[in-house]
């Protein structure tokens, strides 16, 4: 009987020993952002101090990535629990398309929360004469790291404007630091960043040197013929020397995250990354631009179930 009860002990003990690194397993939050010379760095860093402070048992940790279409392919093979992503990113990824980096469909994506819109800025130095996207034949260009968001931005709104690649005298698929430094070394003459506003890359070439913001008409958003892209405007005095608005598209960020991710933790996510929403404005302009009423507008995947758990519970879904 004592052999028995020893027994019963043991495989109760195992059970709860398996139950509890299971849960300790579900708290671990890997967060996949970008370059660390772009937005979704800062923001993620600032994402992670929040969960860790604002989740009991929470083990987040940031992870400086090519951005969305890497994100997106981390974490449908459970390489991470949040990522940020471009919207027609996500989008090409649940539909399994080839062209965009995504050679079979990203089933396991989820979305937790759309956040703030990436601006399309192409900015050149003034030096080079360039003054619209006509005078960028011819030119040295940077389109971002290859494969990435931004390059995907990049070969979609160029194309809109009856550009391609070989209209350039030479290609750089570098991330937005580097892109930036070989513009100050006159090694290249431009660069499309897919960025929130005030980047922190083009904020620092504008201190270094006098540029230009390439103007991005409605003829081109209309072009995109893409519901992921809207018109919009870099607004005056966003980056030094920028005296007047500035046409362009932008298109919606989102956070994914991943079917593997347990319901409890997709629904703090949420609440906590709303609730601590002046942690993420102090990390960056364009968290000002995150806001409860549209986290769902346009969401172009399934919502995660804690997610949608925690929209009902303040209302915005009913």
């Amino acid at each position: 009987m004592q052999t028995k009860g020893l027994i019963r002990t043991l495989g109760a003990a195992t059970l709860t020993a398996a139950l509890s690194m299971s849960a300790q397993a579900s708290d671990y939050i890997n967060v996949l952002t970008g370059g660390t010379s772009g937005v979704y760095y800062p923001m993620g860093v600032a994402l992670s101090k929040i969960y860790n402070d604002e989740i009991e048992g929470a083990k987040a940790s940031v992870q400086s990535t090519k951005a969305s279409v890497e994100n997106l392919n981390l974490i449908q093979i459970g390489r991470g629990e949040l990522g940020f992503a471009l919207g027609d990113s996500v989008n090409s990824a649940w539909n399994g398309d080839k062209e965009a980096g995504f050679p079979n469909k990203l089933d396991k994506l989820r979305g937790l929360t759309a956040i703030y819109p990436n601006y399309i800025q192409i900015v050149a130095s003034k030096a080079s004469g360039i003054k619209s996207l006509a005078d960028l034949k011819g030119k040295r260009v940077s389109v971002g790291a290859p494969r990435s968001g931004t390059e995907l931005n990049a070969r979609r709104v160029f194309g809109a404007a009856g550009l391609s690649y070989d209209d350039f005298s030479r290609v750089e698929y570098l991330p937005f630091g580097q892109s930036v430094e070989l513009i100050k070394n006159r090694q290249i003459d431009a660069t499309l960043q897919s960025a929130g506003l005030g980047v922190a890359s083009i904020r620092d070439l504008s201190t270094a040197l006098d540029i230009t913001i390439v103007p991005v008409g409605a003829d081109v958003a209309k072009a995109l013929n893409n519901p992921a892209y809207i018109s919009t405007t870099i607004p005056a005095g966003t980056y030094d020397g920028q005296d007047t608005d500035v046409s362009t598209v932008a298109v919606v960020n989102f956070l994914v995250t991943s079917t593997n991710v347990a319901d409890d933790t997709a629904y703090k996510m949420a609440r906590e990354l709303f609730d601590n929403r002046d942690r993420l404005e102090a990390a960056h302009a364009a968290g000002r631009q995150i806001k409860l009423e549209n986290a769902l507008n346009g969401m172009p995947i399934p919502l995660h179930p804690g997610a949608e758990r925690y929209y009902r519970e303040v209302g915005l879904i009913k």
